[in-house]
C-alpha cells in the first residue's frame, strides 16, 4: 500500500517545509511559553467556599425553575395541538 507521500514523490524534507520555511522545534520558545502560563495562573483569583456554594445554589434553582416552565409549556402546547387535530 503506497501512501500519499510516496505517490507524490515528496520526502520527509518536503514535509518539514511550512510556507517555505523549515518547521523546527524551538526549546527556548517552549520554556518561555511555560513561564508565561505559570505567571498567568498566579493572577487567577479563585472564589472561596461560600461564593462557590452560593453560585451553585443559584444555578440549581434556576435550572429547576426553567425545567418546570418548559415542561408546563410543552404539556400545554401538546394538549392544545391534540385538541386542534381532533
Amino acid at each position: 500500500m503506497t501512501t500519499k507521500m510516496e505517490k507524490s514523490g515528496k520526502g520527509k524534507k518536503d514535509l518539514e517545509a511550512v510556507d517555505g520555511q523549515k518547521a523546527k522545534f524551538d526549546l527556548s520558545r517552549l520554556k518561555q511559553f511555560v513561564a508565561d502560563v505559570k505567571s498567568e495562573f498566579g493572577k487567577i483569583v479563585w472564589p472561596n467556599r461560600k461564593q462557590t456554594i452560593g453560585s451553585t445554589g443559584v444555578v440549581v434553582v434556576l435550572v429547576m425553575l426553567i425545567s418546570f416552565y418548559l415542561g408546563a409549556v410543552d404539556l400545554l402546547l401538546g394538549k392544545f395541538i391534540g385538541y386542534v387535530l381532533r
